[in-house]
């Protein structure tokens, strides 16, 4: 379960609170009352999904057709087109 914890707090005591949170515990971080955050352990890694995710983007990119006589210098119009 979630141990509840302020902002201010949080901040006076990061270094505890990352150890706690290696040992398992997660914690939710309230500002003035109201949840903002969550500080809870990561996954382990080597499940896979960040390799998946990397082979997929490098495969998207193998598959991009290039721009012809690309433009040597973008405007900032060209770079932020408005619909």
């Amino acid at each position: 379960m979630d141990q509840t914890i302020s902002s201010a707090d949080a901040n006076r005591s990061f270094s505890r609170i990352l150890r706690e949170v290696r040992e398992g515990q997660s914690f939710v971080v309230t500002s003035h009352g109201r949840p903002v955050a969550r500080i809870a352990p990561c996954e382990e890694e080597g499940d896979g999904a960040r390799e998946e995710a990397w082979r997929k983007l490098m495969e998207h990119l193998d598959n991009q057709t290039p721009i012809e006589n690309p433009s040597p210098r973008w405007s900032r119009e060209e770079l932020y087109e408005r619909d």
